[in-house]
């Protein structure tokens, strides 16, 4: 009985979305480039973020990243979805068991959580595009 109203009259807790949820919200909008395509901003100095509205409760965002810029080493305390939707990155995860290094692949929705350590690359001679889904901390 998803999204209805309990039959016996008990309150409904709102859960907050699996990480799947958040998979599946992200690969619509990637779909949908209307909705975030005119946020995109080339500077060649960093990285630029913008956020997107959201009427769920859920964090959305767009990364354009300049060619050759190397993120931090960000924290990964809690579950987070992201896809590439345009250019090209690499991706370093640092684990405890180990680095792993992949190129990311374009219209691949990627779920991040575990704490592990990741720092993406922009090897290529164009911009990168990124989308990201979080909950709220």
């Amino acid at each position: 009985m998803r999204g209805q109203a309990d039959p016996h009259g008990r309150a409904v807790a709102e859960r907050p979305p699996t990480a799947g949820q958040l998979a599946a919200r992200l690969a619509a909008l990637a779909a949908r480039p209307e909705r975030w395509w005119h946020l995109a901003r080339f500077e060649a100095g960093a990285p630029v973020r913008a956020e997107l509205a959201d009427p769920g409760g859920v964090r959305l965002w767009l990364t354009t990243w300049p060619p050759g810029h190397r993120s931090d080493l960000p924290g990964g305390d809690g579950t987070e979805v992201s896809a590439l939707v345009a250019g090209e990155l690499a991706e370093t995860t640092l684990a405890a068991d180990g680095v792993t290094e992949r190129p990311l692949r374009t219209n691949r929705v990627r779920v991040h959580g575990g704490g592990d350590a990741r720092v993406l690359a922009n090897p290529g001679p164009a911009y990168a595009i990124t989308l990201h889904a979080a909950l709220p901390a």
